[in-house]
């Protein structure tokens, strides 16, 4: 370089993806892309830019996200933007709208892109990073949640990663979390000079953020706060309730964290995230999400119920280098239409069809399904119109004898088959 010429160098937080590198991404959207047609999610973009009010609303004026990181300034005739730090408030910007709401429901978006958030850089902690995101929005049947945690789990599978942890708790509703803050004040007000002084200044704000301070001192603390588990309502404490029972029905193997509060202040009931298992003490969080039921309303739109969650795609691709994982492109497709409907009646039969669609989805057969309808008009009538050739129906008595009913929807014609051969069966049935 002649001398006197300045050599231009990336900003600090940003990242370049070098030729190299890119197998891994590649792979990494492939996957996303293949579990998303299969679980019959839509894809959606949305733009970089996105009004600074939008985030402030959705995320709360003084959260940490938008009074530190986000980045922000003036167009030149002067109205407030922000490069997007998130993407639920985004996607359900466009729900609201798009009049999304006059969709069947639940409305099933994921999109993948660039966010930006103004903060220290550090490894797998960049200013523009990367997340695939999933949104479950018009309903509020726990059975989502699970879905939404499987969907994840398929992803982690499908990139080789099996040394993490899911940690799942619940936040409870408006009132549950309202006499919880006031427990966490009392408790931490008794003990305000062992908090570090940005606890104490957030005590006041929320005290919901002191129990995700890294600060040794207060994580020590933390240990004998009260657990929101111990406040929740009854209809909270009953959605959780079978929350974890839905896991348990699919072999998904889950803990406790009753301290687990999600960086991002629209969450309520459940929250969850994949854990890595580094050893060394270090909390890295692969992928996150949880329940947001008051988002959409204070966003502008109806009272809507919603679950949704979130990939870091920096911090899965480390874990990936981590383990010497041999990434090779080739993943599972299912672009192809489904070709059978599973329609179940009743939590018992939800929770033997949840395991089902993972055997249906290794034997590398698309189906449908809507796992929060309990009616089986509205169940055939959505086979219908996935124009299926089979829909196999799972009831209570079904449930109980391990059989399912095999349904031809084109004759009308109805078998009993045995639950633990029907992917066998189906497979004949369809000549695959």
């Amino acid at each position: 370089m002649p001398r006197g010429k300045k050599q231009f160098k990336i900003l600090p937080g940003m990242i370049d993806i070098l030729p190299k590198d890119q197998v891994i991404w590649q792979k990494i959207e492939k996957v996303v892309t293949s579990i998303a047609n299969f679980y019959e999610f839509d894809k959606i973009s949305t733009p970089i830019l996105e009004s600074e009010e939008l985030f402030i609303k959705g995320m709360g004026k003084e959260s940490e996200i938008v009074e530190k990181e986000m980045y922000r300034f003036r167009t030149k005739d002067g109205e407030r933007v922000v490069l997007r730090p998130d993407f639920t408030p985004s996607l359900i910007r466009v729900y609201i709208e798009k009049r999304m709401e006059t969709m069947p429901k639940p409305v099933k978006l994921w999109t993948l892109g660039p966010l930006f958030r103004y903060r220290k850089p550090q490894a797998n902690s960049y200013r523009q990073f990367h997340h695939f995101d999933f949104e479950i929005i018009g309903n509020e049947s726990p059975a989502l949640d699970a879905l939404l945690i499987q969907l994840f789990s398929n992803i982690l599978r499908q990139l080789s990663l099996s040394n993490y942890q899911l940690q799942v708790n619940s936040l409870g509703c408006e009132e549950c979390q309202s006499n919880y803050k006031r427990q966490l004040k009392r408790f931490y007000k008794k003990r305000i000079k062992e908090l570090c002084p940005d606890c104490r200044k957030n005590l006041e704000k929320n005290p919901l953020w002191l129990l995700r301070c890294k600060k040794e001192k207060c994580k020590r603390l933390r240990k004998n706060t009260p657990q929101i588990i111990n406040s929740l309502c009854e209809n909270c404490k009953k959605h959780f309730n079978q929350l974890v029972e839905f896991l348990e029905a699919m072999n998904i193997a889950y803990t406790l964290n009753p301290y687990l509060i999600r960086d991002l202040d629209y969450y309520s009931r459940t929250v969850f995230e994949f854990v890595s298992k580094t050893g060394k003490g270090e909390r890295v969080v692969l992928i996150g999400g949880g329940r947001y039921d008051t988002l959409v309303k204070e966003l502008g739109g109806k009272p809507t119920s919603a679950v949704g969650g979130a990939g870091m795609v920096e911090a899965i691709i480390e874990e990936i280098r981590k383990k010497k994982i041999n990434i090779k492109i080739k993943s599972e497709n299912f672009e192809e239409k489904p070709k059978i409907f599973l329609i179940q009646l009743g939590i018992l039969a939800k929770k033997k069809l949840l395991p089902l669609v993972e055997e249906f989805k290794k034997a590398g057969i698309r189906v449908s399904l809507s796992i929060e309808k309990d009616k089986l008009k509205t169940q055939l009538r959505l086979a219908k119109k996935k124009n299926v050739k089979y829909s196999l129906i799972l009831g209570q008595k079904e449930a109980i004898d391990n059989t399912i009913i095999v349904r031809n929807m084109d004759t009308g014609i109805q078998e009993i088959a045995p639950l633990k051969e029907i992917v066998k069966k189906m497979k004949k049935l369809l000549k695959v």
